[in-house]
């Protein structure tokens, strides 16, 4: 069995504010194998990640029932390296979900090398008008053309036209380099995470049930890592209704994964009917979830300040991929755009050169859980002191974390033997049929083994609670 070092969840557990003596109630396992091998401690992140996660579940679980013994939290690494690539292991009646689309990857430059996010119909769009080229049936064709367009561009050049068109591409940069670009540099003056309170709020009266039985999430998140947060908390007990604008297509692929234990509604805020509906939802939320880029919300007076005056006692996650702050606060971003402007891709690089990447969308998947988890956690504050309180969290935050030493010591010892997922698969007929999933690695005596529900068709319940 391979020796496993707790620095790293006591680490996020003192950021997260718990008491450190909790620690002690969690007891790592799982096979004798790497899981998510890689030059970084990846693996003691992810565990760590699940650690604190289901940590603040069962402290929280722990004060609604009245008080006593912390339930034991156990953290398999076979349940924790499968639910961080969940996405890939997905079956939906034997068919496995998208990932990336092909204008989705690293692409050579005149200097070095682009990489690019064009998943969703509109970055596709903006990718090609960024670099002049229309777009085309013939998939190969269209690969051909921006793979010349690329290799005659400087990557920043391009990374500069792609943001002035709303479009994503960063260009790969070295450890080194990130630290010396302004973005890079006001994200090391950060911690991995904030979690304050920013305005009063009556004391939460704790109901007696599950970790988050009963509780009201308003889901406002897309892709991975907020959806993660969201999906964990449903799993908790939470009712946890998922709201999108008409305007802005989504995944069904990508809802098929991180939709577990959710509803899907559909609201456009720019219509007065729809607005009332969110305002009544609003209402009778205990937590909004964000994922958006800094300030898209803004307009419709979603900011945590205005959330704050208008439902005081709400906790409030707010998820991004570069931060609130710097020359990139306000850009777009996703998990595999961080790694290849972090320094990742070149630590994962191939023998050749080739930008790599970490072995599962670890930026996304860690960050979701410790976003779930800082929810948790301030709901259980809320049980003594009340308050309005505000979690945030950034990609580019997580990867300094990962990348910077935040993640304490890797494994000891010499791992044998093959990691298999199949053991921590769970199978369940639901509505878009026979669902093939990672179960959660979300445990804790006494807590729930799987969500309730698999997910539906995005955006076709009502704007609802339950």
């Amino acid at each position: 069995m391979i020796k496993r070092s707790a620095d790293a969840t006591d680490r996020a557990w003192a950021l997260l504010g718990g008491d450190p003596a909790l620690t002690a109630a969690v007891g790592y396992g799982g096979p004798d194998a790497r899981t998510l091998p890689s030059p970084l401690p990846v693996g003691e992140f992810a565990r760590a990640t699940v650690a604190v996660c289901a940590l603040a579940a069962a402290e929280l679980s722990t004060v609604r029932r009245g008080g006593g013994t912390l339930p034991r939290v156990t953290v398999d690494d076979g349940a924790v390296a499968t639910a961080f690539v969940s996405e890939r292991l997905l079956r939906v009646d034997g068919r496995a979900v998208g990932t990336f689309a092909p204008l989705s990857r690293f692409w050579r430059s005149a200097d070095g090398w682009v990489r690019t996010h064009a998943n969703y119909p509109h970055h596709r769009a903006r990718l090609l008008a960024a670099l002049g080229i229309a777009d085309a049936a013939d998939e190969d064709a269209l690969v051909a053309r921006v793979t010349a367009a690329l290799a005659e561009r400087r990557a920043e050049d391009v990374e500069e036209a792609a943001y002035a068109a709303g479009a994503l591409a960063v260009a790969v940069r070295t450890p080194g380099d990130w630290a010396r670009h302004p973005q890079g540099a006001a994200v090391a003056r950060r911690p991995l995470l904030s979690l304050d309170r920013i305005a009063g709020g009556p004391v939460r009266r704790p109901e007696r049930g599950p970790a988050a039985h009963g509780l009201r999430v308003l889901d406002l998140t897309r892709v991975i890592a907020g959806p993660v947060a969201t999906r964990t908390l449903a799993l908790l007990g939470a009712d946890v209704l998922r709201i999108d604008t008409p305007e802005l297509p989504e995944s069904q692929d990508a809802h098929d994964d991180t939709g577990f234990g959710k509803r899907s509604a559909l609201l456009d805020l720019g219509r007065a009917a729809d607005r009332a509906t969110f305002e009544e939802l609003l209402a009778a939320a205990d937590v909004v979830v964000t994922g958006y880029r800094p300030g898209a919300l803004d307009r419709h007076g979603l900011s945590a300040e205005a959330l704050a005056e208008r439902r005081p006692g709400l906790v409030i996650g707010q998820l991004s991929a570069w931060g609130t702050y710097g020359p990139w606060g306000g850009r777009r971003g996703f998990d595999s755009l961080v790694q290849a402007a972090c320094g990742i891709a070149v630590t994962e690089a191939a023998p050749d050169g080739t930008p790599g990447a970490l072995p599962a969308q670890a930026l996304d998947h860690g960050t979701g859980y410790l976003l779930a988890a800082a929810v948790l956690r301030a709901l259980t504050d809320q049980c003594a002191g009340g308050g309005t309180h505000l979690a945030r969290f950034a990609l580019a935050q997580t990867a300094a974390w990962l990348t910077g030493g935040g993640t304490g010591g890797r494994d000891t010892g010499e791992p044998s033997g093959t990691y298999e997922p199949g053991e921590w698969l769970r199978e369940a007929d639901g509505p878009l049929g026979r669902v093939r999933f990672a179960g959660s690695p979300v445990r804790f005596a006494g807590g729930p083994a799987d969500w309730s529900r698999t997910p539906g068709r995005w955006g076709t319940d009502e704007p609802k609670w339950n």
